[in-house]
């Protein structure tokens, strides 16, 4: 194996240890927030949006702001828009729970969006299309639906799912930045 090869490697596992590792303590170098925003509100993809700027900007991760925001609101919207709770969350009348967690390290972002919907989410295996033949597509031949998904693959670092103990589960995503200056 080359010496790229091994230091992407060793540079995902890094990651994936600091996305599994508890929320930062105050003393350490890390951020960590959860909101818990509700489906049926009418400005919840506005809500988790500016949420997301504060949080972010209070941090000090101004440089992601933009691809973050977007990447929670696609997040937030596919909850809104998709998904049914699990039988033993769903309460007549009642509201459908969003958590938006993230955890912010000098070197990651990582984002999870978290419903009550354990059905897993169709995350794209690749590109539809060539992104430089995307560019010249017409909207008419492009996925009537997934594109939440691929903007947010497109975005991201990396994007996974994980099924919650209770039931429902987290989509997660991981923006890389450079010693916490950004991409």
């Amino acid at each position: 194996m080359d010496a790229g090869k091994t230091e992407g490697l060793a540079g995902e596992l890094e990651a994936y240890a600091n996305w599994f590792a508890a929320p930062p303590t105050p003393c350490a170098d890390g951020h960590f927030l959860t909101l818990t925003l509700f489906a049926e509100f009418e400005d919840t993809a506005r809500t988790a949006r500016e949420m997301t700027a504060v949080f972010l900007r209070n941090a000090g991760a101004d440089v992601v702001v933009d691809d973050a925001r977007l990447v929670v609101s696609e997040l937030v919207g596919n909850v809104v828009n998709h998904a049914v709770p699990d039988r033993h969350f769903a309460v007549a009348g009642g509201c459908r729970r969003i958590d938006v967690t993230f955890k912010l390290w000098p070197k990651w972002l990582f984002i999870g969006v978290t419903d009550e919907d354990s059905t897993p989410p169709l995350l794209p295996a690749g590109e539809a299309f060539s992104p430089g033949l995307l560019g010249e597509l017409s909207e008419a031949v492009l996925p009537d639906n997934g594109r939440g998904v691929l903007i947010v693959q497109r975005l991201a670092s990396a994007v996974w799912w994980s099924p919650e103990e209770r039931g429902g589960k987290t989509v997660w995503c991981r923006f890389d930045l450079d010693g916490g200056t950004g991409r």
